[in-house]
């Protein structure tokens, strides 16, 4: 990052002059080839007390060691689940011989009834401190990637390291998968691990509510029949759903606190991790000693299944890109127009077209005949889909759409093609295998999230369903006029609880999130605009805590403040955990780059610069909320 981040007060509106990153304009001719080859190639800071505990997180003593080496895989199966956090190194490799430990801690399914016979395993990692002396070790962060359904494991492993050089090397840098997540066991799974089944279950999705007459009750029928599959297989006394809602892992989450040494918690969540660590602070207010929650969900609306201003932003970060690739030019942004409006009414015309008349992609040539060679209809709904996802991430996104859409406004959809292969998952599997499919997703090397958690959670913290197809469709319709860029896709998102009632959360905390006075203040993290937890959603839950702060990202657009990265907004986090130190009321951070600008992510003059730059160069995570 080559623009110096500023601290100011923010006096509210988007600023839509903002400056370029770069005065080279030499370097604008490149940009065409460069979002063609970006096609080819992307895949994916305390007030006045310092920690207090006296028990270190040492590493593992010797008689705990598994005997992995580098040169053999890691495998969560080989380490025995236990009631005590006992630390194992793990993911050896030979470039990366040590630092990461793992444990699996056995705790009760129901911890308002703790039993013998009903446990879940929790699967537990982290990134130790580098620091050589102990007495200067600060313990424990740790922080949560969202969901639900997102694996703490994997994201601690791509980029612990970005987190830890932020905050200081000085920490522990632990997070884990929530029970029935990822490594976690048992796991959240409708389909049994048939991948079959669930591969043909998926095969039969219908398109985005808006695409054509009829299909919301298409989906509503489909919502309700996989959540009579779910309440079906993982109901029952002992089932994961009537324990799954994030008070019980609030409380895991204290157990793991516990089980380190810890009394109170430093803690580091995105997206969904918002209303995990909010529900903490509301559950046990005195145990918590930091706590930073980065692009939040109105935990309001999260506990009363309302789900309708978290697209407040939605057409704010829309706005964006046709704002940015009118300035851009023609040479960054393949979809340039004279004025930002008519970009629009470019793209309007556009999905007007998909909506009757798709894009046929033709088959491939196939050398293997245990493969299918289809060919692929680019259809409204798939890319109303892709411009939802996009809103994520505009910097990483923007550039790579343009050149989509253009190629599809042509008739063009194998930019489509290369752009979607990015995100999306493996080949379906042939239909007539000749040997069996495996049952369940391996976590030691699937990614781990785990898509069945998002309903099982979102429906086990919200009051029962009693709605109707037509009272949904009033819903619907409302989402839609909140955002016409992302409203119909994201009707999805409260439309999976139709039909669940049978199996009802036993343990459900619902607040209240209202004059909560924590030991320490906590900070709340928000872009000027966020396309699933707007910034009215920060200042709405930071009402409800005493003492806590708004800081905003100015200028930045996507979801959680990594979409856009920001060195200030890394030395204001980096300066409230290590002395508790909170923003002024009204202070901002400046973003370091905007979409079509010339930042390459990963680039920086210094290891916070390049930490900021790496988590805003995963297209893999962005936060899993509301889509």
């Amino acid at each position: 990052m080559t623009t110096k981040s500023r601290a100011a007060v923010f006096d509210g509106g988007i600023d839509t002059n903002i400056k370029w990153q770069s005065n080279d304009k030499s370097r604008a001719r490149r940009a065409v080839t460069a979002v063609v080859a970006a096609l080819a190639i992307i895949t994916f800071v305390h007030f006045g007390h310092q920690h207090k505990s006296t028990v270190l997180s040492s590493p593992p003593s010797p008689h705990q060691h598994l005997n992995q080496t580098p040169n053999q895989p890691f495998r969560w199966a080989d380490i025995p689940p236990s009631r005590t956090l006992t630390w194992h190194p793990c993911y050896l490799t030979a470039t990366t011989p040590s630092g990461l430990d793992c444990a699996r801690l056995d705790v009760p399914l129901d911890w308002l009834a703790p039993s013998d016979d009903h446990r879940v395993t929790l699967a537990v990692i982290r990134l130790r401190a580098s620091t050589p002396d102990k007495a200067a070790h600060r313990g424990p962060i740790i922080f949560n990637p969202g969901g639900p359904g997102g694996s703490g494991i994997w994201a601690l492993r791509d980029h612990g390291r970005d987190l830890q050089a932020i905050v200081g090397e000085d920490y522990d840098i632990v997070s884990f998968d929530p029970r029935g997540v990822g490594a976690s066991t048992p796991r959240i799974d409708c389909w049994r691990g048939r991948a079959a089944d669930r591969a043909l279950w998926e095969l039969q999705e219908v398109g985005v509510v808006d695409a054509h007459p009829g299909v919301l009750n298409d989906a509503y029928a489909r919502a309700g029949a996989f959540s009579k599959v779910c309440e079906e297989r993982l109901g029952g006394e002992g089932g994961l759903l009537r324990f799954s809602s994030t008070a019980s892992s609030a409380r895991d989450m204290r157990e793991v606190m516990e089980q380190m040494g810890e009394k109170k918690l430093k803690y580091w969540g995105f997206s969904y991790g918002t209303v995990l660590g909010g529900t903490f602070a509301a559950m046990y207010p005195g145990l918590v000693e930091r706590m930073v929650c980065d692009g939040n969900v109105d935990y309001n609306e999260w506990y009363h299944n309302a789900h309708i201003n978290f697209l407040r932003d939605a057409d704010k970060v829309m706005d964006s890109f046709y704002f940015h690739c009118h300035r851009a030019g023609p040479l960054r942004c393949a979809f340039h127009a004279a004025t930002p409006d008519l970009i629009r009414a470019r793209l309007d015309a556009l999905l007007d077209t998909l909506r009757t008349t798709p894009v046929l992609v033709p088959p491939p040539p196939s050398d293997t005949d245990d493969t299918p060679s289809l060919p692929e209809l680019i259809t409204y709904s798939k890319a109303k889909r892709m411009i939802a996802t996009a809103l994520y991430q505009p910097i990483l996104r923007f550039p790579s759409i343009a050149v989509v859409l253009a190629g599809l406004e042509l008739g063009d959809g194998t930019p489509y093609q290369s752009y979607t292969a990015l995100d999306g998952p493996p080949s379906p599997l042939p239909l007539c295998p000749a040997s069996p499919p495996p049952h369940s997703p391996d976590p030691d090397t699937s990614g781990g999230d785990t898509p069945d958690a998002f309903s099982a959670v979102l429906c086990a913290d919200a009051p029962a369903w009693n709605e109707t197809p037509s009272s949904f469709a009033a819903y619907a319709a409302a989402l839609q006029t909140m955002s016409r860029a992302s409203g119909a896709v994201n009707v999805a998102s409260r439309l999976s609880c139709a039909g669940r009632g049978d199996v009802r959360a036993k343990w459900r905390f619902a607040g209240p999130f209202a004059g909560v006075e924590t030991h320490h203040p906590l900070l709340f993290v928000s872009n000027e605009a966020d396309n699933v937890t707007p910034l009215v959603s920060a200042r709405n839950n930071s009402a409800g805590f005493v003492g806590s702060r708004v800081l905003v990202q100015r200028g930045s657009v996507g979801h959680t403040s990594l979409a856009a990265g920001s060195r200030c907004t890394a030395g204001v986090v980096r300066g409230y955990f290590r002395e508790g130190r909170m923003p002024r009321e009204g202070e901002v951070c400046d973003g370091d780059g905007v979409p079509f600008g010339e930042e390459v992510a990963g680039e920086g003059d210094d290891e916070v610069g390049r930490a900021v730059g790496r988590l805003m160069g995963d297209r893999r995570w962005v936060g899993g909320f509301g889509g």
